[in-house]
């Protein structure tokens, strides 16, 4: 693996941005049902959740970018160059495949998204990201450490 111009800032600062939205999704996740659907919870749930899978991707891209010299731009590709490339584990391979098709969902098929579907993914799937965090964070030591 060839590692070039790696921006680490740039992944750090993406990661933070992840954890912050993962740490308040993790707070709504907590609320009951009927106190998750008062209000804009939702709506607050499905932005910190888009973006946050927003920035997954866009780290995935960079590195693989500068570690593999690929220019990927379609999400379920990164996630198999990521794993290829062995950045990240199989397992959560499949599972950022899921969340790349989630993604897709809140972006293009919106009006299809219940608010129930979103209480959901907030109480099944928030390993995800923190698997995800925990996983880019040891590649950069990894990386940091040649």
């Amino acid at each position: 693996m060839v590692i070039s111009n790696l921006n680490i800032k740039l992944i750090e600062d993406r990661l933070g941005f992840i954890n912050k939205a993962y740490l308040k999704l993790k707070k709504i996740s907590r609320f009951s049902e009927e106190d998750f659907l008062k209000d804009d919870t939702p709506a607050v749930a499905e932005s910190y959740l888009r973006r946050s899978l927003e920035a997954i991707f866009d780290i995935g891209r960079h590195i693989i970018a500068k570690t593999a010299g690929k220019g990927i731009v379609e999400y379920k590709e990164i996630v198999n160059a990521l794993a290829l490339n062995n950045i990240i584990t199989t397992e959560l391979a499949e599972r950022l495949k899921l969340m790349a098709g989630y993604r897709n969902r809140l972006v293009h098929f919106y009006q299809e998204v219940s608010e129930r579907e979103l209480y959901l993914i907030l109480n099944n799937n928030l390993a995800d990201i923190e698997n995800y965090i925990k996983e880019i964070t040891e590649f950069i030591e990894h990386y940091r450490r040649k």
